[in-house]
């Protein structure tokens, strides 16, 4: 597989190493990004594996309740710019689908935008404001979740919102909760709920980390799974330090009120959507050659 420039400074810019270093990795990889900066972690080439995707997308997140509580939907509408973000038929559109979620709980984007309203079926009225607006908008994902337990939610501003599911505790409780997701962005719960192969992939490269120091076996399996215990305290929600009393952890805090988080959902706009770089020479070049 060819290696091309774009992947090289993808490569670089996620793992903040030389040019050199990443397009030997990509050459040894066979072009797999994710295996390379596998690979650079171990031999500890990669400096700082930064989070992939640089956000392009605008738009909002939402969530909608029933009137008893039993049921919360949570959606992601994007658009093009911040400024169509912030319109007002554009809101009035993101509302209509959260409030049709919570109403007839569809399975899929698809059956979604099939769901009829007073005012046409979401896809018809999508369309209409796209043509109002002049940009493309989407419906991107939501998630709606029914419980004989609490639901909470919070939501920060318009671009980061949490929805949770509680057994026990209070409102006040499940909203904290959901505030701490968005600081602080667990993965999941807690650890029963790690994939496995994500904690082997973890392991193998403290394990590649750890023999570079020359120290005996017994001990680098020691450094492993502290390098482990410590790696799931930060992604689990229970493990984290609460951000409104950093001296406690999110367990102690569940405990002390007899509360459980079932699960949580956390969206924001435009998380792993990459922005699409133009590169007005290399444009005009490949015209060149091509005329």
């Amino acid at each position: 597989m060819q290696i091309t420039a774009s992947m090289v400074k993808e490569l670089r810019e996620r793992t903040g190493a030389g040019m050199m270093e990443c397009k030997k990795a990509l050459t040894e990889a066979g072009g797999d990004m994710e295996a390379a900066i596998e690979q650079m972690r171990k031999s500890g080439a990669a400096k700082a594996v930064k989070k992939a995707g640089r956000v392009a997308a605008e738009g909002q997140v939402m969530v909608a309740a029933s009137e008893d509580g039993r049921r919360a939907a949570i959606v992601e509408v994007n658009c093009e710019t911040d400024f169509v973000a912030k319109d007002e038929n554009f809101q009035r559109f993101v509302r209509l689908v959260a409030d049709t979620l919570v109403a007839q709980t569809p399975a899929d984007v698809e059956a979604l935008m099939a769901l009829s309203t007073p005012e046409g079926t979401l896809e018809d009225i999508r369309a209409a404001l796209v043509a109002k607006i002049g940009e493309n908008i989407q419906v991107r994902r939501f998630e709606v979740i029914n419980t004989d337990g609490r639901l909470g939610h919070y939501l920060h501003g318009t671009r980061i919102g949490v929805l949770v599911e509680m057994n026990g505790g209070h409102d006040d409780l499940v909203r904290d909760v959901a505030m701490h997701i968005a600081a602080s962005r667990p993965v999941c719960v807690d650890e029963s709920q790690v994939p496995q192969a994500l904690l082997e992939q973890e392991a193998s490269i403290f394990r590649a980390q750890a023999e570079e120091s020359g120290k005996p076996a017994e001990i680098i399996e020691k450094m492993v799974e502290g390098r482990i215990r410590k790696y799931l305290a930060e992604i689990t929600l229970v493990g984290q330090p609460f951000v409104k009393n950093p001296d406690s952890t999110v367990a102690k805090l569940l405990q002390d009120a007899q509360a459980q988080v079932v699960r949580f959902v956390r969206f924001e706009v435009g998380e792993g959507i990459e922005k699409k770089v133009e590169n007005f020479a290399e444009e005009v070049m490949a015209q060149a050659k091509g005329a």
